[in-house]
């Protein structure tokens, strides 16, 4: 095997998610880079500095601060209104005695990104500053683990399905706050594009791990496990393995290679399987017209709009709450029986639809943020109401588990022998990472 050494100006990376041993060329404002093996990113858009940043996370920060300044959305049929507030949607819930619904909406979609965004201004301002502010690597440490679990733009189309279901019923007026809630997801999702993981890290903690001499004799026709490597989840940083598993950098602890993630995976997909059955056979809210209750469960609520001539609307619902959970379940079954079994052919296929399983699955949140919409603002007495039902929390808790289910599962268990390139004929070994 013949042995490439990284030049002085390039940066030793890891592949995240085949193992593969490469180099990070220098990269222009604008330019980032991907795996030449996997695809996958291992390095976002770089920037000249963190003051895009830094002013775009300042402006979503001030516009979520907006979202509960005015009202939210408001609700008149036959003279009978109600007005709600962003936070009436979780308080809705506690009345009805779903408190584990109600942070986990307050949580994906103010809490979570709330947190997300102060802790990038404080990151932020300590790297424009040149000072070393306490608390930045463990703040900076937990900020991209949270990025799937921040859910605004979910919820914007959750309140768009929940109004399209009752327009016919009711006249709906649209608040300052949700406007406010629109621009702020917009701020939100163009602040995560902006972040340079890579210059932002080594503002915080300057990268010196692997030593001259590791450097010079590494190998990067193997991987990273072959050459007992490791790559930080946190902070991206290569690393000898130590005892205690931990990053020399941010000191993240990180579990070795080893089949002990599939089997997590593989519980956390049979606890979703069984809570499926209560999600679809128990109704997920019921409808309250002049005293009489009507339940309706997930399918009854797909055809319910189809019958109604809302066929889009229907065709959302049934593709983000029957197809995708399900399709997520099996092909995350798929990939733990290849990495178990060693079906390592087409492992760039199998790479990609773990990527497409992992991005797909929080938009199955679709139908709890209708529930919690509808919950909150359909409140007309006997007239009109809606409540949430039983399969609203067991539906939530599928759409959760199965998202750490794809958190858990290790992909570079699909490229063992990690290597043998010939598992991807186009790639080459001595390619360096490819900017783009």
């Amino acid at each position: 095997m013949s042995t490439a050494n990284a030049p002085a100006s390039s940066r030793v990376l890891l592949c995240r998610q085949c193992d593969r041993l490469m180099t990070l060329p220098q990269r222009a404002p604008g330019e980032s880079a991907h795996c030449p093996r996997c695809h996958h990113h291992v390095a976002p858009a770089a920037q000249r500095d963190v003051q895009r940043t830094l002013a775009w996370a300042l402006a979503a920060a001030i516009m979520l601060g907006l979202v509960f300044a005015f009202d939210f959305l408001s609700f008149s049929t036959r003279g009978i209104g109600h007005t709600m507030s962003f936070l009436d949607a979780a308080q809705s819930l506690l009345g009805y005695h779903y408190p584990s619904l109600a942070i986990l909406l307050l949580a994906t979609t103010v809490g979570l990104p709330a947190l997300y965004l102060f802790a990038l201004i404080y990151l932020c301002l300590g790297v424009r500053a040149g000072a070393r502010l306490p608390g930045a690597i463990v703040l900076a440490r937990i900020l991209r683990p949270l990025e799937p679990w921040l859910m605004s733009d979910v919820f914007i189309v959750g309140v768009l399905v929940a109004l399209i279901k009752i327009i016919a019923l009711a006249d709906i007026h649209i608040g300052a706050s949700f406007i406010a809630f629109c621009v702020y997801s917009l701020l939100l999702i163009r602040t995560f594009t902006l972040v340079d993981w890579i210059t932002l890290w080594d503002g915080i903690a300057p990268q010196g791990v692997l030593d001259a001499h590791v450097v010079a004799r590494l190998d990067y026709e193997r991987s990273g496990e072959s050459q007992r490597l490791m790559v930080c989840h946190a902070c991206d940083t290569p690393f000898l393995i130590n005892p205690a598993h931990r990053c020399p950098r941010c000191r993240k602890r990180h579990w070795s290679h080893g089949a002990d993630r599939v089997q997590l995976t593989w519980a956390l997909l049979v606890a979703a399987l069984i809570l499926y059955i209560p999600a679809n056979v128990y109704p997920i809210l019921s409808t309250v017209t002049l005293g009489e209750a009507e339940p309706q469960t997930i399918i009854g609520g797909v055809v319910h709009l189809a019958a109604a001539g809302s066929w889009p609307i229907a065709l959302v619902i049934f593709v983000a709450s029957i197809v995708v959970p399900i399709s997520k379940i099996v092909a995350m079954a798929w990939l733990c029986l290849a990495a178990q079994f060693g079906w390592y052919r087409n492992a760039l296929d199998k790479t990609r639809l773990y990527r497409i399983t992992e991005k797909i699955g929080r938009w199955s949140m679709i139908d709890v943020f209708v529930v919690a919409i509808l919950g909150s603002l359909v409140q007309a007495g006997a007239l009109m109401a809606i409540h949430p039902g039983p399969a609203a929390l067991s539906f939530a808790a599928v759409v959760v588990i199965t998202m750490i289910a794809a958190l858990t599962f290790d992909t570079r268990l699909l490229w063992r022998p990690a290597d043998h390139s010939d598992s991807n004929p186009r790639f080459r070994p001595d390619h360096p990472v490819a900017p783009e």
